[in-house]
């Protein structure tokens, strides 16, 4: 893959991480992208969904920044994002799956029709919108997840999905 092509997979990897958009990613990008699944979803916060999903986040953020937070400043910067947890969970996308299996556990919970953690086809598009995917590229990405083609997704599903789409090899 040529290196602008990597740059722009991994730019579009750290925008969907930095939720409020101001450069770098925190504790507060994860709570958010929490806040907005709750949201799109009607789930209320205090309930045990919906603190499922906010330990999720904190899971993920705290493994997160346990890679990639170089400076200990709590933040993760774009170059951050490269040089450690990209750089580093490529060499090892079970490890990125383990981190973030909390919260996507949660999620599934708070987007399926009976929190038993299957959820549809549309509905994980609309969970992937609500986590600033563009609608396309969640369409799309949703319709990837089925794999049995049997209209659901489950975290067997959507952990490895996820672990290889945040794991970009710089060369394919």
């Amino acid at each position: 893959m040529a290196s602008t092509e990597y740059e722009r997979r991994i730019a579009a990897r750290f925008a969907t991480f930095d939720q409020d958009g101001n450069g770098y990613i925190d504790r507060e990008d994860f709570s958010a992208a929490a806040k907005s699944l709750l949201t799109e979803f009607a789930v209320p916060a205090r309930s045990a969904r919906g603190q499922a999903l906010y330990a999720g986040a904190e899971a993920f953020w705290q493994g997160m920044a346990g890679i990639a937070d170089r400076d200990g400043d709590q933040r993760i910067t774009r170059q951050e994002f490269v040089t450690g947890a990209v750089k580093r969970l490529s060499d090892s996308p079970g490890r990125f799956a383990e981190i973030a299996r909390p919260f996507l556990h949660a999620a599934l919970a708070v987007a399926g029709p009976d929190a038993d953690g299957r959820i549809t086809v549309p509905d994980a598009a609309r969970l992937l919108r609500a986590l600033r995917v563009p609608a396309e590229a969640a369409e799309a990405a949703a319709a990837a997840l089925d794999t049995d083609g049997d209209g659901w997704i489950d975290e067997r599903d959507a952990v490895p999905a996820f672990a290889r789409y945040f794991t970009v090899p710089e060369r394919e």
